[in-house]
């Protein structure tokens, strides 16, 4: 006799059930600092820049520039607001920090 269910397991308990393994190589891992972000949209996606800004020095560069769909960003920025939540309740609040005195961006001419 046959101790198994009737109703095999349907498809979106079987896609809950599966785990993916993420490999990160160790450039990647060690990660990159950034002190500015500029953020750019078309219909399609959004860019993200990041930027290590060295403004004694006058310079700066994007060291690392994120591709999004405009549905993951809606996604990470709640993931964001959430997480900033948890931090705030743990630690305190986080005071805002004064928007940088000069104009970032790029120009064109």
């Amino acid at each position: 006799m046959n101790n198994q269910p009737n109703n095999p397991a349907s498809p979106a308990d079987k896609q809950q059930k599966k785990q993916m393994q993420i490999k990160i190589s160790d450039d990647v891992l060690k990660g990159n600092y950034a002190n500015a972000m500029q953020v750019a949209h078309t219909k399609e996606e959004f860019l993200l820049d990041f930027m290590n800004l060295s403004p004694h020095q006058g310079l700066g560069i994007v060291n690392t520039r994120v591709i999004m769909s405009p549905g993951h960003v809606k996604r990470v920025i709640a993931a964001l607001q959430d997480n900033l939540k948890k931090y705030e309740d743990q630690f305190g609040n986080i005071e805002k920090a004064d928007a940088p005195i000069n104009q970032i961006g790029f120009k064109t001419e």
